[in-house]
């Protein structure tokens, strides 16, 4: 890493503990020198073409999971690297890249040895996500969850009321996955190698629902009761409506009949996991 481009976003979970100039000056101690930076969203993300008029090498994204999808995919087709850091709340795609360690310590890391690696991601059509897609009622709680990180309570209020009307609606249904017969409160989508793994949730007794909301809220809502495991090459929605989906985080509305596949990117992200 010779030059770098730093994206962060100060609203994203632990993001607030590191701030853009400390980080920038943990980068500069590496022999990196800084080309750019931008706070998103307030302010746009930097165009391909930008990055290579600028001679960038890599991009670091200190942010969460959303904010790291939509860099990802407005850069498609960017030929640079990615240092992911974890400056959000569930921080999943950096634990992947580098485990449990600390933005201080990965920039060390992959100044002194770190290598450029693919990623399986889920494809569903323009849209594509490299954590997980939540399909289903379940992804209203998703704005919920947003509120509560901007401590919004009169607007919180209302989107949990909202979501929690959605949730005992008929539920999502879909087709390339055997195991999931029924139509599911939310239905997770992990990618991996070759493949998605399937996870679909039935919560609609009142203690489920109470209990999917609360650890959706919380980040952990896959240990909820009432799930189904299953692996899939190729899932289409089987639904006459568009079906509300949360991919990283990001809410979007996906078409009736629309496609999920697995995919592997090209080696862009600089991964720091076991590296010495």
């Amino acid at each position: 890493m010779k030059c770098f481009w730093l994206i962060t976003n100060p609203a994203s979970g632990s993001a607030r503990e590191l701030s853009a100039d400390a980080l920038a000056a943990l980068l500069g101690q590496q022999g990196a020198s800084e080309a750019g930076r931008t706070a998103f969203p307030a302010e746009a993300l930097p165009t391909a073409d930008a990055l290579i008029a600028a001679e960038v090498d890599t991009v670091v994204l200190f942010a969460g999971d959303g904010t790291i999808n939509t860099t990802l995919c407005a850069l498609a087709g960017w030929e640079g690297g990615f240092l992911i850091l974890p400056g959000g709340t569930m921080n999943l795609l950096a634990k992947v890249l580098h485990g449990d360690a600390t933005p201080d310590a990965i920039v060390a890391a992959a100044a002194a040895a770190s290598r450029r690696v693919a990623l399986p991601v889920a494809d569903a059509g323009e849209r594509r996500a490299f954590v997980g897609i939540i399909l289903g009622p379940a992804a209203y709680w998703g704005r919920a969850r947003e509120l509560t990180r901007q401590n919004a309570l009169s607007r919180l209020l209302r989107a949990v009321r909202f979501a929690w009307a959605r949730t005992f609606g008929r539920g999502v249904r879909i087709a390339g996955a055997p195991a999931l017969r029924a139509r599911y409160q939310a239905v997770f989508v992990r990618p991996a190698p070759n493949e998605l793994a399937v996870t679909g949730i039935d919560a609609r007794d009142l203690r489920s629902i109470v209990e999917l909301g609360w650890t959706w809220l919380t980040g952990e809502w896959l240990d909820a009761r009432a799930v189904t495991h299953c692996r899939s090459t190729r899932l289409q929605l089987n639904d006459a409506k568009p079906v509300p989906a949360l991919f990283d985080g990001e809410a979007v509305v996906l078409a009736p009949g629309t496609v999920i596949v697995p995919a592997m990117t090209a080696p862009l992200f600089l991964a720091t996991k076991g590296a010495a």
